[in-house]
């Protein structure tokens, strides 16, 4: 036997392999690109920050063409997808994304580069995504913080707004449970959208998989079990399954405006839609909330297919929402 093979130790294809040495080859990342002074196509302008050195936590902050000191422009604290184990802020399909939908709602955009499982198991990477929020928000107060200019010289905190596509809509659910119930350094956060996000429970709803053996054996399982092993309720965590009995109470939902978007193709859609209704009954104050269910796509769409009519229009969809 060649002992430079290495052993693996579990698998969840076509997305990662994990080696029993500790090594990880994912197998779907989108290359990294550096940040553009001006995009050629949006002229967005880029550049990669430190929000966090210890622990070690970096973003890309985009900044449109034409953005002035007054009036200024709302914010959106971004969070990617990837099922918390692949995937970056940095990669070519996400700055590609982040640029347009900057044009397109002509708001600063800051995506937080949070830190991957299996190496950082999970909730390492929705304690790293709130401290980057905590961190953006307190270039809101006067004689704080004042780190990164584009925050502070452009921003209104007023129309503060966070989002995440899959692992990020995920990310983005959890945040505003927590802005809810500790409050973010007296910014309220104005919106949200959830693009497609991964949530799954034990119990098939809607059209998913009856059969318990082969429901383990979905990625959407085994994702979970790779990332979070120490889970308290396996794969009926409420972070991942929201709708558990017991679970957080959506009412305590910190945002004032939410959007959801589904695909009709994608294997997580009724349980985007289920989060939706559940949302409504729970007695969330909200002043608006919107369902977006998208014909003829599938899971992440509107990244992996960028440069469809059908992605474009969901892009701007998701730009008009934020005002």
């Amino acid at each position: 036997m060649d002992s430079n093979v290495k052993e693996l130790a579990t698998e969840v294809l076509p997305y990662i392999r994990v080696y029993k040495d500790g090594s990880v080859d994912r197998l779907v990342d989108s290359p990294i690109v550096p940040p553009c002074n001006e995009d050629p196509e949006t002229g967005v302008s880029s550049k990669d920050i430190v929000v966090s050195k210890s622990p070690p936590i970096s973003a890309r902050i985009y900044l449109p063409k034409h953005v002035e000191q007054s009036p200024k422009v709302p914010l959106l604290v971004y969070f990617h997808g990837g099922g918390f184990c692949f995937e970056s802020a940095f990669s070519f399909v996400e700055t590609k994304y982040m640029n347009r939908l900057a044009k397109q709602a002509n708001v600063v955009v800051i995506s937080i580069e949070y830190r991957l499982a299996p190496e950082h198991p999970l909730p390492i990477g929705y304690e790293d995504c709130w401290s980057g929020l905590q961190w953006v928000a307190s270039h809101s107060i006067d004689g704080g913080l004042k780190d990164e200019p584009w925050l502070s010289t452009y921003v209104d905190f007023d129309r503060l707004y966070v989002g995440g596509d899959s692992a990020g809509a995920n990310l983005a659910h959890v945040i505003l449970l927590r802005a809810g119930s500790e409050g973010l350094n007296g910014v309220k956060i104005k919106g949200a959208f959830l693009t497609h996000p991964y949530f799954w429970g034990s119990k098939p709803i809607g059209s998913e998989i009856k059969n318990n053996e082969e429901r383990e054996k979905l990625a959407t399982c085994m994702i979970w079990h790779l990332v979070y092993p120490e889970a308290p309720g396996g794969i009926d965590n409420p972070m991942l399954n929201p709708v558990v009995e017991g679970g957080p109470s959506l009412a305590g939902l910190g945002c004032s405006r939410l959007l959801i978007s589904v695909a009709k193709e994608d294997l997580l859609r009724d349980r985007g839609v289920s989060y939706y209704h559940a949302v409504k009954k729970s007695g969330w104050k909200g002043e608006l909330m919107e369902l977006v269910d998208v014909e003829g796509a599938d899971h992440a769409f509107h990244i992996l297919a960028h440069e469809s009519e059908t992605a474009m229009k969901l892009i701007q969809k998701l730009a008009s929402f934020i005002v």
